[in-house]
């Protein structure tokens, strides 16, 4: 009868080799992670605040993954220094980029200066003539209403056909030469403070409010001016923001819902600035730490907006009702279409820039990236 071995002898008499062949067949081994290039290596400073090599990884993510779209521009600072930055294919610190809709926030700034300076109410019935004609419904709309998006006049967004919203209506088509005019000059669907709308054309509204503050005149170049030298005198330049382009229509309102061109540098400034709480590099304060306090609360319609500005709960920063929120409640952002992304995080002294081109599912994917980039970063207090 043949002697039958126990699989401790064939363990002692195979050789080590012929182990290791064994051992990786009864249990997979873990996939090591390509080696990381000179450039994603080069992207990130010497002391990030964060593990180098993850730190590295992780933007390196954001330019090669599949399935993100295309990353132009991440900036990652800490404490108000460099942790990393890096450019796509084409792009550069030089290169101007478009806001789209992170000009909100920016509009949201201005109009809390002139109310500091005394030139404009909060909760009065917005300067707006058009809507104070006896019995006018609209009377009613103050500038927190439109400063939270809570209107109630007819603005839809996005329709379907596309060309059937306001938004490009406003900005494309019969309301392109007068954008504030022709949003003003729609209906109310709800009663003012009753519901959230998010809008662009609300937004004009708001910049055509900002220059009226700033000028009687009615020409187009004397308000196109006068609201470029109080956004140069009182914020831009301040901030060391050299590179901002406004675009105007040919009324002469700042198109302050979506069309700031500025390098990534100078969008991270505009964040550090509202992580300082509304303070220059230099310690100056620019506007109101209150004021940046109220961009960043929740409105009574909308616990994910306060002024003109994303806040990160209830699915505010990812818009996305069926993933839990990540990152700390107390990250704000402006965020603009197709991926442009200035998210600030006080409690992890945290800014961090994404401008891109991504589709609505690129977006989902790409802004769970961003945030394990956000991530490596801890809770530390503002």
């Amino acid at each position: 009868m043949p002697t039958r071995l126990h699989p401790r002898s064939i363990a002692a008499w195979l050789p080590l080799p012929a182990l290791g062949v064994l051992a990786a067949c009864g249990e997979a081994m873990p996939a090591q992670p390509p080696p990381l290039t000179s450039a994603a290596l080069a992207a990130v400073t010497d002391k990030p605040g964060a593990p180098r090599e993850e730190l590295a990884r992780e933007v390196d993510d954001l330019f090669a993954k599949e399935g993100l779209g295309e990353t132009r521009a991440v900036l990652v600072l800490v404490d108000g220094k460099l942790a990393a930055e890096r450019y796509g294919k084409g792009y550069s610190a030089d290169t101007r980029l478009v806001s789209w809709s992170m000009a909100k926030t920016v509009t949201a700034v201005l109009v809390g200066m002139l109310v500091a300076d005394g030139r404009l109410s909060l909760d009065q019935p917005a300067p707006v003539s058009e809507w104070q004609r006896p019995g006018d419904p609209r009377a009613e709309i103050t500038l927190r209403h439109l400063l939270q998006m809570r209107s109630g006049l007819d603005h839809t967004e996005a329709g379907d056909p596309p060309y059937d919203s306001s938004e490009v209506r406003m900005l494309f088509l019969d309301g392109r030469d007068d954008m504030a005019g022709w949003a003003k000059e729609q209906p109310l669907e709800a009663e003012p403070g009753e519901r959230f709308e998010y809008s662009s054309n609300t937004t004009v509204i708001l910049a055509d409010i900002v220059a009226r503050a700033l000028t009687p005149s009615e020409d187009a170049d004397e308000r196109r001016e006068a609201v470029s030298a109080f956004m140069r005198q009182r914020l831009f330049g301040p901030l060391g923001m050299s590179s901002v382009v406004p675009e105007f229509d040919a009324s002469g309102t700042l198109i302050g819902g979506s069309l700031i061109h500025a390098t990534a540098r100078d969008f991270a400034a505009f964040g550090e600035f509202l992580r300082a709480g509304g303070a220059a590099p230099d310690g100056v304060q620019l506007v109101p730490r209150r004021w940046i306090a109220q961009m960043r609360e929740p409105s009574p319609t909308s616990g994910f907006y306060g002024f003109q500005t994303w806040l990160n709960r209830e699915s505010g920063i990812d818009r996305d009702e069926a993933k839990a929120d990540r990152g700390p409640d107390t990250m704000f952002a402006a965020i603009g279409h197709m991926g442009q992304y200035i998210l600030v995080s006080p409690d992890q002294r945290l800014t961090v820039v994404r401008l891109g081109h991504s589709d609505n599912v690129e977006r989902r994917a790409m802004l769970d990236q961003l945030f394990d980039v956000v991530e490596l970063y801890p809770v530390r207090g503002e």
